[in-house]
């Protein structure tokens, strides 16, 4: 009788424990919860068609530029600035590459090392003002916002260019080859992705029984969703392999969110950025050197909206003169959207990456649903609210 009371206060226990820590860590698990709601709620109204691997397919190449910029405006925002030039600077980096390319014919490789490294300057300038003059990073980059919003029409001269060169463009249209040579299944990409996943759950359990990361959290809870996460990348995978297998893009974004995970999970650069963002004062007193840091932030920042510009140009196959118009605030809200605090010196990479994708589902799914871009304007805004207040609530509770 003892042992059933005891085993029943156990189970009363972990399950109390397993409570309380979701109420505590809200934020990480209600963002992995909302995606996979949205998603069911869109794969249901849209009667399968969300799902579908041309369809999914459609929606990475789609979102893959708010990605990776979400990934260099998340360190801006944990720093506690804000970038509002990156659409702007997406843009030109487009132009500039479709002038290269295009009009003088060079090499897209060379064309390529080049506009990285012209929006690595960019970010660098805009950076050294806030680091160094203490001006605030709204009015700086909103001045690089109109700048180079500028500067586009004046080097397409008010005219779109285009086609680029064809390996240029693989870059966004381009997919892995099959070397099995499966038929319509490719095979390889599949075992990539399932790969992946083995690598993912095999890595968290290393982290979660070698004493590493939280060990907080209940470990049916953790084992739950390192499982869940592992099921959703092998289904995904099967999914792309089953149309045209993994987009080169995508291979491009997820190598690029391992290595910033790893650079704010790991590193001593990436915690010192926190530190800025949690209290630069303090920072500075402890020898971090703030500014150069902070500059370094918005250098990485631009650099990647340099990325992004590459991805959009070769996925349109021309620059525009209204490329990356609004863009920034896309990348914001998928920061915001995926734990970020307002404040500073919280949020994740994986939180940034979901809060992208819950904003390309949202629009892939109201588009789907023939929604009208005025409602689809309206609900985003909506959703980004309600991020912010959560934060704000979670704050007050904290």
């Amino acid at each position: 009788m003892s042992q059933e009371v005891a085993a029943k206060t156990g189970g009363d226990n972990r399950g109390a424990l397993a409570a309380g820590f979701l109420r505590n860590h809200m934020r990480e698990y209600g963002i992995l919860i909302a995606l996979i709601v949205i998603m069911a709620f869109f794969q249901i109204a849209t009667d399968g068609i969300l799902l579908r691997p041309v369809n999914l397919t459609n929606l990475v190449l789609q979102n893959s530029y708010i990605i990776v910029m979400a990934l260099g405006m998340l360190l801006v925002i944990v720093a506690g600035h804000i970038d509002l030039s990156v659409g702007s600077v997406m843009g030109f980096i487009g132009a500039l590459a479709a002038v290269m390319m295009v009009t003088y014919d060079i090499n897209p490789l060379v064309t390529s090392i080049v506009c990285l490294a012209v929006g690595f300057a960019i970010g660098a300038a805009q950076g050294y003002w806030i680091a160094y003059f203490k001006i605030p990073s709204f009015i700086v980059t909103l001045a690089g916002l109109l700048i180079f919003k500028g500067a586009i029409l004046l080097i397409l001269g008010g005219a779109s260019i285009g086609p680029f060169p064809n390996i240029f463009r693989l870059l966004s249209t381009g997919f892995l080859p099959d070397i099995f040579d499966a038929s319509r299944f490719n095979t390889l990409s599949f075992l990539i992705g399932a790969g992946v996943a083995v690598m993912v759950f095999a890595f968290g359990m290393k982290q979660r029984f070698s004493g590493e990361g939280d060990q907080d959290e209940p470990t049916a809870l953790f084992v739950g969703r390192q499982l869940l996460v592992a099921a959703a990348l092998i289904y995904l995978s099967w999914l792309m392999a089953n149309f045209r297998g993994l987009p080169n893009v995508l291979v491009v974004m997820a190598v690029l969110i391992a290595i910033y995970s790893f650079i704010t999970n790991k590193t001593t650069a990436g915690r010192r950025v926190y530190a800025i963002g949690g209290n630069e004062k303090a920072a500075k007193l402890s020898g971090i050197n703030t500014e150069r840091l902070t500059m370094l932030v918005f250098a990485n920042m631009g650099m990647l909206a340099a990325l992004g510009g590459l991805i959009f140009a070769a996925r349109l196959n021309v620059a525009q003169p209204k490329a990356g118009q609004v863009v920034e605030l896309d990348v914001i809200a998928a920061v915001f959207i995926g734990g970020a605090s307002m404040r500073g010196g919280v949020g994740t990479i994986l939180g940034a990456v979901v809060g992208a994708f819950i904003m390309g589902v949202l629009n892939n799914g109201m588009s789907l649903l023939g929604i009208g871009i005025d409602y689809q304007q309206m609900i985003k805004g909506l959703v980004l609210l309600a991020a912010v207040i959560f934060d704000v609530l979670n704050k007050r509770e904290g």
